[in-house]
Parts: C-alpha cells; structure tokens; sequence
C-alpha cells in the first residue's frame, strides 16, 4: 500500500507539472468577456464588437471591426524562462485587402495579439509585440508600429494563403524581446487581443481559439 500511496503522489506531482509547462491565458467564455479590460484606441468612432461562441475545439472569440477599433486586455504574469512560446489558433473570415498596414493611414489588421512588458512608470514606456493575421504581407515580415516604435509589428499568418481558415501559430516572445527590442525578458506582464479598422474605414472579421503560452 505505501508502494502504491508513493506512486500516485509521484504521478500526481509529474501531471502537475505537465500542466504547469502550458498556461492557457484566455477562457473565452461569457462570464470571462465581462471581465477584460476594454481599451478603445483614442479616435476612434467605434468599438469592435466581440463576442463569444464554441465549435468541436471549444470556445473561442469572435471580433467584428466595422470603421471601429478596440481591444480586450488581461493582465497576467507569464514566466518565460518556463513557458516562451506563444500558441495561437485563429481565423480571419474577411480580410483588409489592398492596403499598406504599415503607414499610419492603414495601420489595421483583421486580428492581433499584443504582448506586453512594462519597463516604466506609463503605460506609454510599455514595450510590446504585436503579434498579426495580416492581409497583405507575408509570414515573416516585420515592422515597427508607425505610431511608436516601442511596439513591433510581427507577422505570423497571413490570408493571403488562409483566408477563411483555422490556422495554428507559435513564436519564442523571449527570443522575439530580445531581437526587437534588446530586452531579456523573463516576465511578460500582460496580454491583449484587437482587431481594428479605424484607418481603413473597412469592415473585418475574425475569430480567436486557444491561445496558451508552453515550454516548447
């Protein structure tokens, strides 16, 4: 019995930690939807409109941009020694084509994922990746936001092959601080979700799944 008792609390103790090598950040679930912090950009007309649905894989996020930009924040603490890499699953079923998402006359995208690392008294001093579903660049590409270049624009889907599509992205966020932005970070401080059409003036829509950060 003391053989068994000993294997069980083993057991228990390696399934907790398998659990704890992926921390998942979202619920997206009513209940949590109320509790985001809505932050409207300044200028904007209107608010994204989000809200919550399930499929066979679980719940996720819906997000309609019509000429409106705002996004949904959470504040969690993520260690990134233990868990760096970002795991998203996301669809854009209608996109922003023909635009220079680039340029402050244009600088929408259908769906992003913001990663945040406090380094001052402001949230102006705040340095961030934002992580994008573009519509007109390809994987890979990179810029600074045209609006602060303490935020960095990466992108790691693009409906230019997955329009309409699930698709399922991972990056390294302590490896992409410290290419970006020369920081080492080992603890991020917060997350947020947007898609905005405010520059455009066009409509998107897009849909957000499963979003966890993992060891690998």
């Amino acid at each position: 019995m003391k053989i068994l008792a000993k294997s069980v609390i083993l057991f228990l103790i390696l399934l907790s930690l398998g659990y704890a090598d992926e921390i998942k950040v979202f619920e997206f679930s009513e209940t949590e939807l109320f509790t985001l912090d809505v932050r409207k950009v300044r200028g904007a007309d209107n608010n994204t409109n989000y809200s919550v649905g399930s499929n066979e894989s679980g719940n996720y996020l819906k997000a309609v941009a019509d000429n409106s930009a705002s996004g949904l924040g959470k504040k969690v603490k993520i260690d990134l020694n233990k868990t760096p890499i970002i795991n998203i699953t996301w669809k854009v079923e209608q996109d922003l084509p023909g635009i220079k998402e680039n340029t402050k006359k244009n600088h929408d995208y259908a769906a992003r994922v913001f990663v945040i690392k406090k380094t001052g008294a402001t949230p102006l001093s705040n340095r961030a990746i934002n992580y994008v579903f573009s519509s007109n660049n390809e994987v890979g590409f990179n810029s600074p936001s045209p609006y602060t270049k303490k935020s960095i624009d990466n992108v790691l889907a693009t409906t230019q092959k997955n329009l309409n599509e699930w698709v399922t992205v991972k990056a390294n966020v302590k490896m992409d601080f410290k290419r970006f932005h020369n920081l080492d970070v080992n603890e991020l401080d917060g997350l947020a979700i947007m898609s905005d059409t405010d520059n455009s003036k066009l409509k998107a829509i897009s849909y957000y799944q499963n979003i966890y950060f993992s060891a690998d």
